[in-house]
Formats: structure tokens, C-alpha cells, sequence
């Protein structure tokens, strides 16, 4: 049950930054060191659905999702006022309009959808925290586009993922990093509405999560180390080890980790047993990036993360499939290319094959499931669209259980500076 002082804690922390906004000096960093952008979203999806895969919506087969929005994401941030403690306020306004897509845009997840399979005209809604400073150590509180190895809030569609709570991180030893905190609320990506925390639909009580990154080697070594519960549902812990080398015209790096997830407390989801152990080497020399990953479950439940978060700390993770499922063995082979060395400067490219077997899924213990991806992406890099980046993805994936999908996005952000 959340306590008084989570509920509070908001509310208490925003009157005291509104009463230590004076006029004059006191002010001067608040204002000063305010950053303020409006993020311009154009985004089209478009998934087909192949081989018979296609899903049952409203009672009718939905042979492909597709949808079109227009997105306005506001993001401002104060600095913090002057004095031993500091105070300042973030604020998110987030709000997305329906330029295409009806009852077959159900699985795009770009907007909500009602009752009766139809997508909404528009939603949006608005984050607010409030932060305090003392010395290197920051209190936030509120709501915020949250990014931690076991809480990444996506944003892979027309607007970002929030999580509301508290947050308090430490940055007091030169090269470590502490993390501690607690979040009630999520808000996905397609939803304006705020709802319990979630895992396979389970709702639990408050997820709470504390942490350490230690950089040293000059900053060519993170060692991190995670422990986070979903109140009565699960509770996980990871441990991540990266490294970046020059070798000569090359800059090799690895990426090795090992996540050890359980049930908890009253275990409202039941008996849950899930490991992943997982690593990825880098290669880059030039204009060229190489990537080979390996990514390996352990366990009868699939990877445990909050309802509609992002799997990106799994390095298999991409645009379409995350390959977690149950036991699930899966590969990678990456590269990336900067057409700066062909006189093209803003121009990249990138095309990955990831390959999954050993699934236990759908009363098989052998199944197998492959993806392909591009990314063809341009940033306008002068004038008076500079930044404005325009970015094609097209994917495919194939399975032995489950959806066979041809998919194609096109994605516009225009970010601009106002502050």
C-alpha cells in the first residue's frame, strides 16, 4: 500500500520550490539555466501482417496496422535556485494529433484506442517534477521520461513513456554514480491515462529500484550493479560490465551482462524464474561500426520488465521483437555506416540480423523466430531546418509461434530551441 509520504512528497516538494522562487539573485540560476525545446513528431507506421498470423480485432482479422500522427513534445527545465539547496522544475507537455488510422491502427500503438476498435482523434498529457539540489546529490519527484537499465521508458512511438515517483541520485565520489528511488505510476506511450505499475497485466504495488555505476580507466570502464521490486509481483537484479578500447585505427568495446529475476512477496503473477546472460563486442574503425551479440534465457518465464517499457538493455533488443521469450538462445550481427566518409555528412545507415531458437512457447520447446532491420537516416546539418532528421525503418520478422510481420516506419523530428 503506498504510504501517506509517497502521496505528499510531490505536493510538499513543489510549495517549496514555488516559495524558494524569489526575485533577484536567488532566481538568477533558475532561470538562467533553463532549457527549453519543442520536439516536432511526424510519424507513419505500417505493419503488415503475413502468413495467416494476422490477429482478431473486434472480431474481424486486422491484416495490417497503420496509422499517422503529428506529435508535439514540449520539454523544459529549469536550473536551480541559488543557496545551499537548489530548487527547479522540469515539465513535459506531450500531445499527439490522428493525421491517419482507424480500426486498423489498433496494434500500431501511436494512439489510444476506445471501446469500439476506433483510435482516438488525439491525447496528450503533461509531467511535472519538481527537483532539489544539495551539494552533487538531486531529489526529484513527480513525473519524467525516465531511463534506467531496469526501468527504461520507451519512446518508439508518437509520444514518450512516464513513470511518476521519486528519485534520488548521487554523483558526491568522483567517477560513481548512486541511484535509489521508487515509482507508482505508468503512463505508456499510446495512453494519456496514468496507471499501476504492471507486469503481464498483473498490476503490483510501487516499483522500487537502487543502483550504482562506477566509471574508472579513464571512463573506458562501467562496472553497474541493480537491485528493483515490483511490489508482490517480481523483483530482478542485473549486473552490467562495459568496456571501450583504442586499438591502434579501431575502437573495440564489450558489452557483458547477467540479469536474476524471481517472484515476490505475495507473487501476483505466480511463480516466476527468469536469467539472462548476455554479451556484445564492437568494432569500429573509420566510418564503419561492427557489431556480434549473444543473448541467453534461462528459466520458464520471459524477461521481467514493466508493462510497455523498453528492452533495450537486452542487447538483441530492436524496433519489432525484444527475443525473450522462455529459454530463448538468440544472435546478432550489426553494422553501421556514416556516409560523412563518402562526403554525405548526417547520412547513416544501419541493417542487423538477429536469429532466436530454443523458444518454450505455445507447447514447443524448439521454436525459432528471426528478424531483419534498416535504419536509413538523415539529419539536415545547416540552415534553417537544421537538426530536422528524417529516419526509414523497415523491418521483417518470421516465427515458428506467433506473428509473421512485414513493417515499415517513417519518422520526422524537427527538435527547436526556444530557451
Amino acid at each position: 500500500m503506498k504510504n501517506a509520504v509517497s502521496r505528499l512528497l510531490p505536493s510538499a516538494l513543489t510549495l517549496a520550490v514555488i516559495a524558494a522562487l524569489p526575485t533577484g539573485a536567488q532566481a538568477a540560476g533558475f532561470v538562467e539555466d533553463a532549457k527549453v525545446s519543442l520536439n516536432l513528431r511526424n510519424y507513419y507506421f505500417n505493419r503488415n501482417y503475413l502468413n495467416g498470423t494476422d490477429p482478431l480485432i473486434q472480431g474481424e482479422r486486422q491484416g495490417q496496422a497503420e496509422g499517422w500522427t503529428q506529435s508535439f513534445i514540449l520539454d523544459a527545465r529549469s536550473g536551480f535556485t541559488q543557496g545551499t539547496v537548489g530548487f527547479g522544475l522540469d515539465l513535459l507537455g506531450l500531445y499527439s494529433v490522428k493525421l491517419d488510422g482507424n480500426r486498423g491502427a489498433a496494434n500500431s500503438q501511436l494512439l489510444p484506442i476506445h471501446d469500439d476498435g476506433q483510435a482516438a482523434d488525439d491525447f496528450g498529457r503533461t509531467a511535472v517534477a519538481a527537483k532539489a539540489k544539495l551539494s552533487k546529490t538531486e531529489l526529484k519527484v513527480g513525473e519524467w521520461f525516465a531511463v534506467l537499465p531496469i526501468l527504461r521508458a520507451d519512446d518508439g512511438r508518437s509520444l514518450p513513456q512516464t513513470f511518476q515517483g521519486a528519485q534520488l541520485t548521487s554523483n558526491e565520489l568522483d567517477g560513481l554514480t548512486l541511484y535509489g528511488g521508487q515509482f507508482w505510476k505508468n503512463s505508456q506511450r499510446h495512453d494519456a491515462s496514468r496507471e499501476e505499475m504492471s507486469f503481464g497485466g498483473i498490476e503490483g504495488d510501487d516499483f522500487n529500484f537502487a543502483g550504482g555505476e562506477y566509471r574508472f580507466n579513464a571512463n573506458n570502464t562501467l562496472l553497474g550493479v541493480w537491485h528493483a521490486r515490483l511490489e508482490d509481483v517480481y523483483q530482478q537484479s542485473y549486473v552490467q560490465l562495459t568496456h571501450s578500447q583504442p586499438v591502434g585505427d579501431w575502437v573495440l568495446g564489450a558489452n557483458l551482462g547477467y540479469f536474476d529475476g524471481k517472484d515476490e512477496g505475495a507473487a501476483k503473477a505466480g511463480k516466476l524464474d527468469n536469467k539472462v546472460y548476455q554479451g556484445a563486442l564492437t568494432a569500429k574503425t573509420g566510418n564503419n561500426s561492427f557489431m556480434l551479440a549473444y543473448q541467453h534465457l534461462d528459466g520458464d518465464s520471459k524477461f521481467l520488465r514493466i508493462d510497455g517499457t523498453s528492452g533495450g538493455t537486452l542487447v538483441n533488443d530492436g524496433f519489432t521483437n525484444s527475443y525473450d521469450a522462455p529459454e530463448e538462445r538468440s544472435w546478432q550481427i550489426r553494422h553501421d555506416y556514416n556516409f560523412a566518409g563518402l562526403g554525405i555528412p548526417g547520412l547513416t545507415l544501419m541493417n542487423r540480423y538477429v536469429s532466436g531458437s530454443n523458444i518454450h512457447t505455445g507447447g514447443r520447446t524448439d521454436a525459432e523466430e528471426w528478424g531483419r532491420e534498416s535504419e536509413l537516416a538523415y539529419t539536415i546539418q545547416e540552415g534553417s531546418l537544421k537538426n530536422l532528421s528524417v529516419r526509414w525503418r523497415n523491418s521483417d520478422v518470421r516465427r515458428d509461434v506467433g506473428q509473421d510481420i512485414h513493417e515499415n516506419r517513417l519518422i520526422i523530428n524537427y527538435p527547436l530551441s526556444l530557451l
